[in-house]
């Protein structure tokens, strides 16, 4: 039996550069004598390209050679020992350098083993490892496949609690005799590892007594790495950090207790930052934005906003603080006060709205919210009098209480231009009205979107979106007009007026909005070139007199827009004409906003 045994280290590199070919026109050397059509590729890749074909037949028997060892490499990093090679020189002129290659048979896998030295894991982790190479006896004895074993073997005793594991010499047993591959990988799993407290490096404002709360494990716990980077992703989830590094400390820093503690360095983004924005609509008018925020005042990740939005209906001075990870992971406190005046056909609004609530994200982009809500003010709309049958102005002062609860699941794939996916958005809101109007009620509303990519480069997608809303025990005028539902504008049924579907008063055309809702639209969105997008729509809609959604009496509208891309997301701008326009409506609408309509 002729048994030759070699270490593999050299053919990881060759693996990883096979890809890698320069592109010159001319291969370094001609492949004869292979017929699987895929490991020629493969060789010829590993061989290469010149820029320059050989001048004379000197040159071109040295690139030969060089050729061959190529060839040999890429020959052992598939599993073909038994290989011939023979390097050689066309006849005529230009000299060719040619590669002759017998492959031989295709060597497997068997009797795949794991050393552990200086010490042995627990039996668990150690099972555990070997069963975690994933190398059957019989396959193809690769070098990417023996490497790629030894590899999820040390990540298996990593996962197990052994942070130190690390692979030694790796050697493999070529039998020719049965020709087969016999991997032997010699793996030191260091010690248990188990985990103390952190130590926070930041020339930041951060608290290290706040980052302490936010650690998944208790001093003791067996290491995971997946406990760190939960740790890392708490930490960047708050928005706060420019970058943020959580790594266990090395092993010369072991506690007398026999504890490793996690080194955290946090470096804060600016303290303060200010951002502006602007929209436009024919039905709504002119709109901008200034946001200031203000990062880690209280030393524990916290934003602190200041917003002001001013636009011809609806004005607004919002103060907000979000407390990231409030007394649990992934639980956001906010608290806000905010100052409104609304302007619109439907009613005249000033109010002051406090609101407290919490929101518990359980997925990147998956959370549910609850809180209490007060919400106090005057309302002037035209309502009909009931003993004249004549429209006459009612002011009210009142004050809503409410306790508003929801739930977002999204499985898009970007939050301002998706491509694929779905979203689900659902909120209740019980809510009591005091001062002029005494009353309970309850809204309900949910809106599904879905995202459908056409083809495999994803360039046409078509989105469809779906509304539902409903208030028991409230009619018009009993309900607040701000709690009302309505339709109509850039962010329901484009190419009406804002509010202009559903009910009017008859004499003056007003809207008076309606305690039930029901909108759907459908987009055809096509990229065009470059950064350029188009998009053809249908919009419908209708607000009911009764809670029950009413598909009777549907307003539609349909348009085309144009999108811009930019790094944080799409402009865009739709031009939408309404199907069932009542007189005095415009006859088209036109929108300039930043994001998709939905």
């Amino acid at each position: 039996m002729r048994r030759i045994r070699f270490v593999l280290a050299g053919l990881a590199a060759l693996t990883a550069a096979l890809a890698a070919a320069p592109a010159w026109a001319e291969p370094k050397a001609r492949v004869e004598g292979v017929e699987d059509e895929e490991l020629k590729a493969r060789i010829e890749r590993a061989i290469g390209e010149s820029k320059d074909a050989p001048e004379t037949r000197m040159q071109a028997r040295r690139r030969a050679a060089d050729a061959a060892q190529d060839a040999i490499a890429a020959l052992r990093s598939e599993g073909y020992y038994g290989y011939t090679v023979e390097p050689d020189v066309s006849d005529g002129e230009p000299p060719v350098p040619v590669v002759r290659v017998t492959p031989g048979p295709q060597f497997t896998i068997a009797n795949p083993t794991v050393t552990f030295q200086p010490l042995e894991p627990s039996p668990d982790a150690a099972a555990i490892s070997r069963d975690a190479m994933g190398l059957q006896p019989g396959q193809a004895g690769r070098a990417a496949d023996v490497i790629a074993a030894e590899g999820r073997a040390v990540a298996a005793l990593t996962m197990r609690g052994y942070a130190d594991a690390a692979p030694g010499e790796r050697q493999v047993l070529v039998d020719h005799s049965d020709q087969t591959v016999r991997p032997n990988f010699m793996i030191d799993p260091g010690g248990l590892v188990r985990m103390d407290g952190l130590r926070v490096t930041t020339e930041g404002r951060t608290n290290p007594r706040w980052v302490a709360q936010l650690a998944p494990w208790d001093t003791g716990d067996v290491y995971d790495p997946e406990d760190v980077a939960e740790l890392e992703r708490r930490l960047l989830d708050t928005g706060v950090y420019d970058s943020v590094t959580v790594a266990l400390a090395p092993r010369n820093q072991t506690t007398p207790e026999g504890y490793r503690p996690v080194v955290i360095s946090l470096a804060d983004r600016p303290k303060s930052t200010l951002e502006a924005g602007a929209s436009y609509s024919t039905s709504e008018g002119a709109g901008v934005d200034l946001i200031w925020n203000r990062y880690n005042r209280l030393g524990r990740a916290d934003t602190l906003t200041f917003e002001a939005h001013y636009a011809e209906i609806l004005s607004r001075v919002l103060a907000r603080l979000s407390l990231p990870h409030f007394e649990r992971p992934a639980q956001t406190l906010s608290l806000s006060l905010e100052g409104v005046q609304e302007l619109t056909d439907a009613y005249d609004r000033t109010a002051l709205l406090l609101r407290g609530d919490f929101k518990q994200r359980f997925e990147k982009t998956s959370f549910y919210t609850y809180g209490l809500l007060i919400d106090v003010g005057r309302s002037a709309e035209r309502v009909i009098d009931p003993n004249t049958n004549q429209a006459v102005k009612l002011s009210r002062d009142l004050a809503v209480l409410s306790a508003p609860v929801g739930l977002t699941l999204d499985r898009s794939d970007d939050p301002l231009d998706p491509h694929r996916g779905w979203r689900v958005q659902v909120e209740l809101q019980p809510a009591a009205t005091f001062g002029d109007e005494q009353l309970w009620f309850f809204r309900a509303q949910a809106q599904g979107t879905m995202y459908v990519p056409l083809g495999e480069s994803g360039r046409t997608v078509v989105a469809g979106r779906l509304r539902l809303g409903s208030i028991v025990n409230g009619s018009v005028p009993d309900v607040p007009p701000a709690y009302r539902f309505y339709a109509g504008g850039g962010g329901s049924v484009r190419g009406y007026e804002y509010q202009g579907i559903g009910p009017r008063l008859p004499d003056s055309d007003k809207p008076l909005g309606g305690p039930s809702l029901v909108e759907a639209s459908i987009e055809l969105r096509q990229q065009l070139w470059g950064d350029w997008g188009g998009v053809l729509f249908f919009d419908a809609g209708s607000v009911g007199d009764n809670p029950t959604p009413d598909f009777s009496i549907v307003n539609t509208s349909v348009g085309a827009g144009v999108r811009y891309k930019l790094p944080f997301g799409p402009i865009r701008a739709d031009f939408a004409v309404p199907l069932d326009r009542s007189h005095g409506q415009p006859s088209f609408q036109v929108y300039v906003s930043l994001g998709q309509a939905f």
